[in-house]
């Protein structure tokens, strides 16, 4: 048996670079009652979804799972000691001599008898309707048996080599699918943070917005009372002033409904105390952090590094596997067994009179001729194998389509933040510019509108682009599988031989058993937590 490796961690590469915001803003405030929302930085809702996502913890049970199927098909090779008995106690008077019972005519055409260690019985029978019948035994009222025995199987065709290592590539996959799930909630986790600091930026844009947009109304109201403006730029600006409102509105609802989302994603219950108020409050804000890598050498390491591959490798060995289970059939299947005997005497009552000795035996069986069934079930095991194979080349090109297509998103994020770095001063320039031409009577009141337009979307489209791109590096990191880095005591790539997909996949040298047990140590830059497999 090999040597098991039982002490593993994570360790967490954070790339966002999140400046800590001590303000709530305008939605943080808690109405009267009401209990406070718990505040997370990404590092500490990164954490909490490690600790608490369902999928993380349903994947640690299905390690569980697989590790008791390698156990329960591993029990298979070694010998099986059974142990079994027996006893009766039969009613004296059954065991009475010369009973008697029938009626009608005695012709007798037939006499059987047998004897057992309870005693012997006889019946004669007779036919045309009715007959007469007697029974008689001797022997002891009570008997028992009791034999320990010791199987073990000798020859099955490689059937059962074939089903452990099946159950050791199973147990394989369900730890890549582990480190998916891993990556995958941490990915969606920071994704989902950046959506709710963006709303939350949104937010305070057209807030800032409104309260012009007001200050304009105010304005004109005040000319309009001094005689210097018409009713219509009254009008106007308050008809600009309706229409923004329902933007404020929606972005106060967007920003609800991410925060929801993120406390789901966490794993947050939903507490009655808070009543309608927000679960968490997400502390930062988004930047912009370069992350440079070409798409040549992002594709070479989601190749080698994505557990998503490494899953699909396990189940075309898995499945390989299978193939020689089925073929085992074609091949004698010998079991011997050996253990000793103890019977009750069989015509005394005494229980200390007992009987003991050895069994030995073999059984054996070979379906010589099954009418293809064993064919058939080769024939189905070799269409999975393949199946399984053509799955897997697809899988990979699947992979290389995940990483082009984030490596395009971020460099549309990085574009888009590079053509709004002096897009937002130069509109807030223009807006102050038209607001000073109005106030000199050089301007006109839909100038300043449209220049406060112009403000609130090239702060909208700054704030969206780094979202898209903070977005696309967390998409980045899954697909190229950067953001979480495990430690082995040895790094299972190495130790199978590459998997060719055109032809069977041959066996190489077993990895260090996958560590099933224990905690998993989740480090980042700050803090470290621990994910249990029995859950929160």
């Amino acid at each position: 048996m090999r040597t098991k490796c039982i002490q593993w961690g994570a360790a967490l590469a954070m790339t966002g670079v999140l400046a800590v915001n001590a303000g709530a803003g305008d939605n943080g405030e808690v109405r009267p009652g009401s209990r406070a929302p718990r505040r997370f930085t990404l590092d500490e809702a990164v954490i909490t979804a490690l600790q608490q996502n369902p999928s993380i913890l349903t994947a640690r049970q299905e390690i569980e799972r697989t590790k008791g199927l390698y156990i329960e098909m591993r029990a298979a090779i070694l010998p099986q000691v059974n142990a079994s008995a027996t006893f009766s106690d039969v009613d004296p008077h059954l065991e009475s001599i010369g009973g008697f019972s029938g009626a009608g005519t005695t012709g007798t055409t037939g006499t059987t008898g047998s004897t057992g260690s309870t005693g012997s019985t006889a019946s004669t029978g007779a036919t045309g309707g009715s007959g007469s019948s007697f029974s008689g035994s001797v022997g002891s009222e009570r008997s028992y048996s009791l034999s320990i025995a010791a199987t073990q199987v000798v020859f099955a065709g490689g059937r059962v080599v074939s089903q452990i290592r099946s159950a050791d590539f199973q147990r394989d996959s369900s730890y890549y699918s582990f480190r998916n799930a891993i990556d995958t909630i941490v990915s969606t986790v920071k994704q989902q943070f950046y959506q709710v600091l963006l709303n939350k930026a949104l937010i305070g844009v057209q807030e800032e917005s409104v309260q012009l947009l007001q200050s304009q109304l105010q304005d004109q109201q005040n000319r309009f009372e001094a005689g210097t403006v018409p009713r219509f730029n009254v009008l106007q600006a308050q008809v600009a002033l309706s229409n923004q409102i329902p933007q404020l509105i929606s972005a106060r609802n967007n920003y609800r409904i991410s925060q929801l989302q993120l406390a789901k994603t966490l794993g947050l219950e939903f507490d009655p105390a808070r009543g309608d108020n927000a679960p968490l409050e997400a502390v930062g804000e988004l930047t912009y952090v370069p992350r440079p890598m070409s798409i040549t050498r992002a594709i070479a390491v989601a190749k080698e590094n994505r557990p998503f591959l490494k899953q699909q490798k396990a189940v075309v060995l898995s499945n390989r596997e299978q193939v020689g289970v089925a073929r085992s059939t074609y091949f004698p299947q010998i079991n011997v067994s050996a253990g000793p005997d103890f019977r009750s005497s069989a015509i005394s009552d005494n229980i200390g009179d007992v009987r003991s000795g050895y069994v030995l035996g073999a059984t054996g069986t070979w379906a010589i001729w099954d009418w293809g069934a064993t064919y058939g079930r080769v024939k189905q095991a070799k269409a999975v194998l393949e199946e399984s194979k053509i799955t897997l080349d697809d899988d990979t090109r699947q992979v290389e389509l995940e990483v082009q297509q984030a490596y395009s998103n971020i460099v549309q994020g990085r574009e888009l933040i590079q053509s709004q770095e002096k897009n937002v001063e130069q509109a807030a320039e223009a807006l102050r510019l038209a607001q000073a031409r109005l106030d000199a009577g050089a301007g006109t009141q839909l100038e300043v509108l449209d220049a406060r337009v112009q403000l609130t979307t090239a702060r909208s489209t700054q704030l969206q682009a780094l979202f898209t791109y903070n977005a696309a590096v967390a998409e980045f990191d899954r697909v190229t599988a950067t953001e979480v880095k495990y430690s082995l005591c040895l790094d299972e790539p190495s130790t199978r031989r590459k998997l060719r997909t055109d032809a069977a996949p041959t066996p190489g040298p077993r990895p260090t058993p996958l560590p099933l047990n224990g905690d998993c140590a989740v480090k980042n830059r700050t803090q470290t937590t621990v994910v249990r497999s029995s859950g929160k």
